[in-house]
């Protein structure tokens, strides 16, 4: 049986996972979920008896079930370690996870699309352009600094690292956020975009894209 993955297809979570699966080579099934407003099937009740939390990713392999990102992106390394995406020698696997954080802890939770539907309607604000380019702007400056000469985020080959920035940088050029001061990383993301398995995991890609 495939692994399956939950997955809406502008979600950047979802984005990372589907990334992971391609580059480990793993067989799976996307399963889409729609987040878009007038829809919400991540708040149906077959979804929330899934995934009570009500968000997506969300992956099944067998018996396991497991949301969250890194969650799922660690289970997928332990379990399937053939391909790997975290380095195997420290401090190299230890940067590569801080990376990751920097994205998945600093960047995304402020300009989450939960957060900015929350500050329009709460706080009669407009987040689109200030609120995010700010965010992004503060934690693309540390990953700079601390990303590699490249040709990807650490060096000659993708890690996790790659999966968390590709997805980051993606929304950032849609919310039209200027990239000059990143030349790392955008040399990054135009080296990752190169490759079939980022391909195939873009938004634009997914079955379910414009929904």
């Amino acid at each position: 049986m495939p692994i399956k993955l939950y997955s809406y297809w502008r979600s950047s979570a979802a984005y990372r996972v589907r990334i992971a699966l391609n580059l480990k080579g793993l067989e799976h099934e996307i399963v889409p979920v729609s987040l878009a407003p007038g829809v919400s099937e991540h708040r149906g009740d077959a979804y929330r008896a899934k995934n009570p939390q009500m968000l997506v990713p969300f992956l099944e392999d067998g018996d396991i079930a497991i949301g969250q990102s890194m969650a799922i992106l660690e289970y997928l390394e332990e379990t399937y370690p053939d391909v790997t995406l975290l380095p195997g020698d420290e401090p190299l696997r230890s940067r590569v996870r801080a990376f990751c954080n920097m994205i998945a802890c600093d960047i995304h939770p402020l300009n989450n699309l939960r957060v900015m539907n929350y500050i329009k309607t709460e706080f009669n604000a407009d987040p689109a352009e200030d609120w995010y380019a700010h965010w992004v702007r503060e934690g693309f400056n540390a990953a700079e600094a601390c990303a590699s000469e490249g040709p990807f985020v650490f060096g000659e080959s993708p890690t996790l690292a790659d999966a968390f920035l590709v997805p980051q940088m993606y929304n950032a050029r849609r919310f039209k956020v200027p990239l000059d001061d990143f030349p790392k990383l955008v040399a990054a993301v135009e080296h990752c975009n190169a490759l079939e398995a980022f391909q195939n995991a873009a938004p634009e890609s997914q079955a379910d894209a414009t929904t």
